[in-house]
């Protein structure tokens, strides 16, 4: 995720980001290859509507250079006690929103030091309410917060730890890294296909491939017929652009997926829950209105799976659901119905929006 929590100016590695995806821009342009150039690759699935959730994120945009500690657990926490904080709020996620997937960050200081025996109790936690856990390396902060791995000589141990202890558990999912845009579109599908020769016992179809660049098109990793048989993770934010219309961002948004959307789960997307933005509400005039229902609709349309950014994370106005209760019984509160009601229209439930 690229967003700062609250109004703030935007960050080189954002600036950037905005740069890398302009090449998208509804005209028709096209990213790293064309949609018809991306039929290659067999799909696991013939659609990834199965896949409904919500991303759990450490404050920090998991990006750190020590423990993960996710919105609402602390460090400091016993497995049983991290099993039981999760457990209640895995429980939220799928009461409030109709959630049956999380998204949680990995790292090498995480897994690979005595916190992994706690971090553990929220992948049990979900796994154990029959939630689908998608696993996901973030790389670090500050000066190594530049789209590649952190260092080889740490994660590929990080993953041997991973995939030996949920290698053999069916609700959880690898996605080798996040955001990969230090690499090119070549260099990010070699690492890919690196990672599922290393692994090959592990179910392809328990495998995210990210999109490359920022996670922004999954078109050349779809290409790739050394990927096949893996899901698709994609990225699409409103804060993209200043301003478009709702036919628009369906435009940006199918360019970046072309003809894999049986492929391809959006992983994270997101927009202000907590400024009181309407989505159930056309409103032609409001870049976010717009892009919400956009995204919501087309996601429905493909038959395609999304994971919205952010669940839960502290302090950030894209949050759908933030902490109540206490911190031993945590429980989570929607921030934004209407933002819950696009969600669960994209699930396949509710309503669409209103003229």
């Amino acid at each position: 995720m690229r967003k700062t929590s609250g109004p703030s100016p935007r960050t080189p590695r954002l600036h950037a980001a905005l740069v890398a995806v302009a090449v998208a821009a509804v005209t028709g342009a096209t990213l790293a290859g064309s949609p018809a150039s991306a039929s290659s690759g067999a799909a696991p699935a013939t659609d990834t509507t199965q896949f409904k959730g919500v991303n759990w994120a450490d404050p920090r945009d998991n990006f750190a250079d020590d423990l993960l500690q996710l919105s609402g657990l602390s460090t400091t926490d016993t497995y049983r006690q991290t099993y039981a904080k999760a457990t209640r709020i895995i429980a939220a996620f799928r009461a409030n929103l109709g959630a049956n997937t999380v998204r949680l960050p990995i790292n090498p200081y995480t897994v690979d030091g005595a916190y992994w025996k706690s971090y553990r109790g929220v992948i049990d936690a979900a796994s154990d309410q029959g939630f689908k856990v998608i696993v996901s390396y973030w790389e670090g902060t500050g000066a190594r917060k530049d789209g590649y791995i952190d260092d080889t000589a740490t994660y590929w141990p990080m993953w041997d730890t991973v995939v030996k202890a949920y290698k053999n558990d069916k609700h959880v999912y690898f996605e080798p890294m996040n955001e990969p845009h230090g690499y090119t579109d070549t260099e990010w599908a070699d690492i890919a296909a690196k990672w599922l020769s290393t692994y090959a016992k592990v179910p392809r179809n328990r495998v995210f491939v990210s999109g490359a660049g920022y996670n922004d098109h999954v078109t050349s990793v779809c290409a790739d017929p050394r990927l096949n048989g893996t899901y698709l993770s994609l990225h699409h934010y409103g804060f993209w652009k200043d301003y478009a219309t709702y036919d628009q961002w369906v435009a940006d948004l199918k360019v970046r997926i072309g003809d894999c959307a049986n492929r391809t789960v959006a992983d994270e997307f997101g927009a202000p829950m907590t400024t009181g933005l309407n989505y159930d509400v056309k409103t032609p005039d409001d870049n976010f209105v717009n892009y919400v229902q956009a995204v919501t609709d087309t996601f429905r349309e493909l038959k395609m799976g999304s994971v919205y950014w952010p669940g839960l994370r502290t302090d950030d106005t894209y949050s759908i659901q933030t902490l109540t209760g206490t911190a031993a019984r945590p429980w989570l509160a929607t921030t934004n119905q209407s933002g819950a009601d696009r969600l669960a229209w994209a699930w396949g439930r509710g309503k669409p929006v209103k003229g």
